[in-house]
């Protein structure tokens, strides 16, 4: 089974990081390959940085598709891109909000979300509402730490995270905890053994759905508005798009 886990930002040694959580919990024989755009923002942090994190996302399932990809998953909370991509394939693709909101329902009736700022904190609510989740989650909490601090800082990044985990678990009356970004993909075990919590990190639990749903030759229907995009021309930088 090969598995390619998007990255949107453009920030290799986040994608390496991401890489490494989900070869930590693949299954013995899935291949796991982590990208990321060679164009678009090193972060993201805003409805701007989303849109055109997007494209890039759409270039990686189209690589994918050339390269045979059983699964996608994309790594950032925001789900960038989600529908397009699964307009472009009939394999899985999973986005790691949509993953971490499901999986934590499982273990919790619910939850809090921990992120990094508080404009991206809005972003995730947005997501709640569309996923129906909305009802299972306490309170999104962000940290206040611009994302690429936990390339940079990540000893600070960490406290402050646990900190706003440990105000959740005191005030939200909740059972877990999910965290609101792809960069702390290699937390969960630390925030969880420090808050004495559940942790539910999203590129983790999008990678273990993603096997599942290849395991139960689950594909992305294309009857409806998943179908593929019609085939149209493209002009300018998008040109190579036309088909």
């Amino acid at each position: 089974m090969r598995i390619r886990v998007i990255n949107p930002n453009t920030t290799a040694a986040m994608t390496d990081k991401i890489g490494t959580a989900a070869l930590h919990v693949a299954r013995p024989g899935t291949e796991i390959i982590a990208v990321n755009p060679l164009s678009g923002p090193v972060s993201i942090e805003s409805h701007f940085d989303e849109a055109v994190a997007a494209i890039g996302v759409c270039e990686e399932i189209r690589a994918g598709e050339q390269a045979g990809t059983d699964a996608y998953v994309i790594a950032c909370f925001g789900d960038p891109g989600l529908y397009a991509a699964r307009e472009l394939t009939r394999a899985p693709v999973i986005g790691i909000a949509e993953a971490a909101f499901h999986m934590a329902s499982l273990i919790a009736t619910r939850f809090s979300i921990v992120t990094t700022l508080g404009r991206t904190g809005i972003i995730a609510e947005r997501l709640l509402d569309e996923y129906g989740m909305a009802v299972r989650c306490r309170k999104v909490r962000a940290a206040e730490i611009p994302v690429l601090e936990l390339e940079h800082n990540p000893r600070a990044a960490f406290e402050r995270i646990v900190a706003e985990s440990l105000r959740a678990k005191a005030e939200d009356n909740i059972g877990a905890i999910v965290l609101g970004c792809g960069g702390m993909a290699n937390l969960t075990d630390a925030i969880s053994a420090a808050v004495g919590l559940p942790v539910v990190e999203g590129v983790t639990a999008a990678v273990a759905l993603a096997e599942a749903m290849v395991s139960l030759k689950l594909q992305t229907s294309k009857f409806g508005d998943l179908d593929t995009p019609p085939a149209k021309a493209f002009v300018g930088q998008f040109s190579h798009f036309s088909r």
